[in-house]
């Protein structure tokens, strides 16, 4: 008998319908992901109050930029640091530290806010700060996730966060921009300090398992061994990139402006910062497929394709509209790019080294994105906006085709048969059977 067409499309519901079960069976990723909910909010907030500010003290436009210079060097330094002392000291402690000192800098924040003259050089120095306390606390946050959630739930949890994520890009900045505008940064800073307090309470309440012992103590030489680690697996260091060449070759907010421009309507410029996080939360409440995937390294090579592809297509669009629908694409295919890197890393890195790895993981879903806008700058001087937009999304594909053809062992990957995926997933079933009797 034919089979019946609304079973079958009930059938395609549930299978795209995101997958809330490290929601209802973790207790420790209900905290994480409250924490982080408040916390992105606070940090948009911030994200939006101190650029401000610096434009209300100085008028400037470099003044604003030199913002993020200052905090570029704790960046990279603290989250290298930050995914050493992961594997050598208990991770719960690391967070909650460092989110007392992020608290401590939105403080300094809002007195500096408060006084009579508020001084430039305490928003640089805090920004350096700041930077430096999240790139301490990053490494942690994310090796803590596989301790806390199922093994065949890693890639459900991984596209929650991104739903978190993409979620907040979309709401927070609008509603942060209209707290800092309307009643003040001092406002905005105090309402910041509240949602840390917030999120140190959530944090607090968490009970992680414990880590393995059997890393080695922060150090330089700990670092090396973390990197030699990834360079001996070809199927990591597809992830890595992979990631940076779509990043470098079609990351380019920094031509929206001109963009919005050319089109003559400057109202599309929110347009098109916002379309990639659209795209990425439809990708994320849709997400439910992912968990059926095994084949993660094809899914990151086939998404990273269609991202370029996206981007190529935006930069021949002959409407505002067109070119938003391609960047919502681009956004989309990035957000399950970014599913299946976090799924390869959480069900094969062992748990000594998934601080030290994470390190390597926030530098390099960092570093790509301004080398990006560096790229697409450059670009645009030699050739216009429209020949670096689609330029770029080309080499992005050809750069991503060149990997997949050198990287065999990524591009093979299977999690169902993969040496590392199967070593982890017996240990994790171990420890559990280790636990419940």
């Amino acid at each position: 008998m034919p089979e019946n067409p609304d079973r079958s499309l009930r059938g395609l519901l549930r299978r795209l319908r995101m997958d809330l079960s490290p929601l209802r069976d973790s207790r420790d990723f209900r905290l994480l992901f409250g924490s982080g909910v408040i916390g992105m909010f606070g940090t948009f907030l911030t994200l939006v109050a101190v650029p401000l500010q610096m434009k209300q003290l100085t008028g400037s436009y470099l003044a604003v930029g030199l913002v993020s210079v200052a905090e570029f060097v704790p960046m990279v330094v603290c989250g290298l640091w930050g995914g050493a002392i992961a594997d050598a000291m208990a991770r719960r402690k690391i967070i909650l530290l460092t989110e007392v000192g992020l608290c401590l800098t939105i403080t300094i924040l809002l007195v500096n806010a408060l006084l009579p003259d508020p001084q430039v050089w305490i928003l640089y120095v805090v920004g350096a700060l700041a930077a430096g306390f999240g790139s301490l606390q990053r490494p942690s946050l994310e090796s803590l996730m596989p301790r806390v959630v199922r093994h065949d739930q890693l890639t459900a949890a991984a596209a929650l966060a991104g739903f978190r994520w993409n979620l907040g890009a979309i709401v927070a900045p609008g509603l942060s921009g209209l707290i800092a505008a309307s009643y003040g940064v001092a406002t905005a800073y105090a309402i910041n300090v509240v949602t840390f307090l917030a999120s140190l309470v959530l944090l607090w309440l968490v009970k992680a398992p414990p880590q393995d012992r059997d890393a080695p103590p922060a150090s330089i030489s700990s670092l090396v061994d973390g990197v030699r680690y990834a360079v001996r697996r070809p199927d990591l260091m597809g992830t890595y990139l992979v990631d940076i060449a779509a990043m470098v070759f079609a990351f380019a907010t920094a031509l929206f402006p001109f963009l919005a421009d050319e089109f003559g309507v400057p109202g599309a410029l929110g347009l098109f910062y916002s379309a990639s996080a659209v795209g990425s939360l439809v990708a994320s409440v849709t997400s439910g497929w992912t968990a059926h995937v095994h084949r993660h390294g094809m899914g990151v090579i086939a998404a990273a394709v269609v991202w370029g592809a996206a981007v190529t297509l935006a930069g021949a669009m002959p409407s505002v509209w067109g070119v938003f629908i391609c960047l919502a694409l681009a956004g989309a295919a990035d957000m399950i790019s970014g599913v299946f890197r976090a799924t390869i890393w959480n069900q094969t890195i062992p748990d000594s080294y998934r601080g030290r790895l994470a390190g390597i993981e926030l530098l390099s879903y960092t570093s790509g994105p301004m080398m990006g806008n560096a790229r697409a700058s450059l670009m645009a001087d030699l050739g216009g906006t429209r020949f670096s937009l689609s330029a770029g999304g080309l080499l992005c594909v050809g750069a991503v085709a060149a990997m997949a053809a050198l990287l065999p062992k990524f591009r093979d990957y299977d999690a169902r048969t993969d040496e590392h995926a199967v070593r982890e997933r017996t240990r994790r079933e171990e420890l559990a059977k280790a636990v419940v009797s």
